[in-house]
């Protein structure tokens, strides 16, 4: 379970974890749906995302060694890419508009 501790709302009941450098590579791409993923990294890091090979629209929340929010990105388009102005621990890949409906903003504290 992904919740905002900030604002109590949930973000996502179900979710995956990845961490091995293969699953991070690969994370949705060739899916033919959205997932709830959370990349965890070993430190902190910039961490740039392509949308290469995903299909559909996500949004994505970069956050920090304390899981708080440092950047976010909505409606992450296809075909494109992204790199964060903060340092990253933990990337969280939602289905688009999950950022929106829960109301999530830079600094909000995240559990899971």
């Amino acid at each position: 379970m992904i919740t905002n501790k900030t604002r109590k709302t949930l973000i996502a009941e179900k979710h995956y974890n990845f961490k091995s450098p293969i699953s991070k590579a690969i994370g949705l791409m060739f899916s033919m749906n959205p997932k709830n993923l959370i990349f965890i990294f070993k430190k902190e890091k910039i961490v740039p995302l392509h949308m290469f090979f995903v299909i559909f629209p996500i949004d994505v929340l970069f956050l920090n060694k304390n899981k708080k929010v440092v950047d976010l990105k909505e409606n992450f388009r296809p075909f494109t890419s992204y790199t964060p102005r903060a340092k990253s621990k933990y990337v969280i890949e939602l289905p688009k508009g999950v950022i929106k409906k829960t109301k999530t903003r830079i600094n909000d504290a995240i559990s899971f």
